[in-house]
């Protein structure tokens, strides 16, 4: 065999079906909805000074994203390997571009609350749609461990734009430019998608289960909703109390349906295997660390070191920074060591990362922060394509939709737990560090939590 032979082999092997602008397509997708999540926080004054409302009408701007994308993802992925992932990712991007240029032409509070729960719809639809389209679009098990690494890159070059993004249109345009900057991305993304993503074969199944569908969403759904109210009413709250008891009910009424359908949500199988089971929570461990680890060093910023929004983001810079490099790194070690290696190293490096954060008092030179803050960023972001990928290849591929909003159902209700358990940890930060100590000493335990749950499930590569 000639050496141009073994080039084209190995180019025909690693290249994507449908191209590499039907790769970009999907990862445009994923761009605009991490980027959005995170720009729009430091939007929040300006918006609310403009169309007026109470600090609750505010929060429920992020919040009401968060919950309909938290509530939907896996039942997304489902409806997903039912009507065919092309189909379902590029209508996800449709409705996700409507409902931004929605929330930008918002005359109220009111009515951008409800596109941005719109905007949660849209993004649920679109995420774990993407992540099996990376599946299909690469056979090539090592091809594809590289391929999530770039998606999860991309996704860290995006959280870490947005909150600059984000400040930058707000100071110098308009709080409204935040959500209109995703009409050409969004247009582009469906475009290419339309054109160029390849349908993937062996979908398009039919039998979806009503009872475990409705459950599933009301079960995430109340338990997003409990974490939310949790911040501000307290852990005991009779409404926060209900919510979870309500979820506890909601969670065997979905295990009751699936062991009596003939066409389950998530083929009983699964979660059978250890590598699936465990990636799963190896991804709710360690967003629950790393996200309420960003919560409260957000607010540490601001408050405790009286930094304004657009000189916060800027000082997380170099965790952002961290993350992108560590994603794109990630697939790479990955597709060589396999992914248990590289979720230890990412877990131990994300751990001591965190644990000096812990150190972290009021007057701390910014300078003894910035190591610890890219160990913490670069360790989750490392780790988190090498858990992705044991997920999704942990099931056969025409589960690849309920694999793929699984996984990333189990990072966002680790982000909301994160936010909510760490964020009461922190207490009040402002004019001392109060609590912030103790709440990133939890996010450590986090990581060394998921250290452990790797070792016991990943299998090492043969």
């Amino acid at each position: 065999m000639t050496v141009s032979e073994q080039d084209t082999r190995y180019e025909t092997a690693t290249a994507p079906k449908g191209g590499r602008w039907a790769f970009i397509a999907i990862c445009l997708g994923y761009f605009m909805v991490i980027m959005d999540a995170t720009a729009v926080n430091l939007s929040l004054p300006a918006l609310g000074r403009e169309l007026g409302g109470d600090l609750g009408a505010l929060q429920w701007v992020v919040d009401g994203y968060t919950l309909t994308f938290a509530a939907l993802l896996l039942t997304a992925g489902v409806v997903g390997d039912r009507l065919g992932t092309r189909d379902v990712f590029a209508g996800g991007l449709g409705l996700f571009t409507a409902a931004s240029v929605a929330c930008g032409l918002a005359p109220s509070v009111g009515v951008l609350v409800g596109a941005r729960f719109v905007q949660g719809i849209g993004a649920a639809i679109l995420v774990p749609s993407s992540l099996a389209l990376l599946r299909a679009s690469f056979p090539d098990r090592a091809a594809r461990a590289k391929a999530i690494g770039i998606w999860g890159g991309i996704a860290g070059v995006a959280a870490a734009l947005g909150p600059v993004i984000g400040g930058a249109l707000t100071e110098v345009l308009s709080w409204r430019m935040v959500f209109f900057i995703n009409l050409p991305i969004g247009v582009v993304a469906l475009a290419l998608t339309l054109r160029l993503v390849v349908r993937p074969a062996g979908q398009g199944r039919l039998g979806l289960d009503p009872v475990a569908q409705v459950s599933a969403i009301g079960g995430l759904g109340v338990l997003t909703f409990g974490m939310i109210e949790a911040r501000t009413r307290g852990w005991t709250a009779a409404l926060v109390l209900v919510a979870f008891a309500v979820a506890v009910l909601l969670c065997v009424l979905f295990v009751w349906a699936e062991r009596r359908s003939a066409s389950p949500m998530v083929p009983p199988g699964l979660f059978a295997q250890r590598a699936f089971t465990g990636g799963n929570l190896v991804g709710l461990l360690i967003n629950l660390g790393f996200y309420g680890q960003l919560f409260v060093i957000s607010l540490y910023f601001q408050d405790a070191r009286h930094l304004d929004a657009l000189w916060a983001g800027v000082a997380l810079l170099p965790m952002g920074i961290s993350v992108s490099f560590a994603s794109f790194l990630s697939g790479r070690v990955t597709a060589r060591t396999g992914t248990r290696r590289t979720m230890l190293i990412g877990l131990a490096i994300g751990a001591a990362g965190q644990f000096g954060l812990a150190l972290t008092g009021v007057h701390t030179p910014y300078g003894l922060l910035v190591v610890p803050l890219v160990a913490a960023g670069f360790g989750m972001a490392f780790t988190m394509p090498a858990a992705t990928t044991t997920v999704v290849e942990a099931a056969p591929a025409r589960d690849a939709g309920v694999a793929s909003g699984a996984i990333n159902a189990s990072r966002q209700v680790g982000s909301t737990v994160g936010v909510a358990l760490l964020g009461t940890f922190a207490g009040q930060v402002s004019g001392a560090a109060g609590g912030v100590p103790f709440a990133f000493a939890a996010a450590g335990v986090a990581f060394l939590g998921a250290v452990l749950v790797t070792a016991f499930t990943v299998p090492s590569r043969s």
